[in-house]
């Protein structure tokens, strides 16, 4: 396991596989559970860098949610990665709009602004539940080879 990977865990962050990190530093969407794809393509090259230098492979890329309410696309499975993490670039590059607050963020559909999602802050971090998640369209991203 990555060095960085275990970090995050001793941060005292929350461990559920619902769960998702907004990150404005990190650059893919990420998970570190195959058991959370709703499908899971071919072995993805390559590796991610975390904020220590410490690397983490990328062994596969797929969808994560659920076809009848939401889905997030080219979500890169991460050898040893504890934690979900949404790239909130990503996720402001599919048009979507994303609003810090104190307590909370959320995040609209740019265009109606229309509310999608509702985190809450923990321990300085922001969190998202996908098992709360109503209908919502779908999350698009890409992932670009390097």
């Amino acid at each position: 396991m990555a060095k960085g990977a275990s970090d995050r865990s001793s941060c005292s962050l929350i461990e559920n596989h619902h769960m998702w990190y907004l990150d404005s530093g990190c650059s893919k969407h990420m998970i570190g559970d195959k058991t959370n794809f709703f499908n899971l393509l071919l072995k993805q090259e390559g590796h991610v860098t975390y904020g220590d230098n410490n690397k983490g492979k990328i062994l596969r890329r797929g969808t994560i949610g659920d076809k009848n309410t939401f889905l997030i696309h080219d979500v890169l499975f991460v050898e040893g990665l504890k934690h979900n993490i949404l790239t909130i670039s990503q996720l402001c590059d599919k048009g979507y709009q994303v609003t810090f607050k104190p307590n909370m963020c959320e995040i609209r559909l740019t265009k109606s602004q229309k509310v999608l999602l509702i985190g809450k802050r923990n321990n300085n971090v922001y969190l998202l539940d996908i098992s709360h998640f109503a209908s919502i369209g779908c999350l698009l991203t890409k992932h670009e080879d390097s």
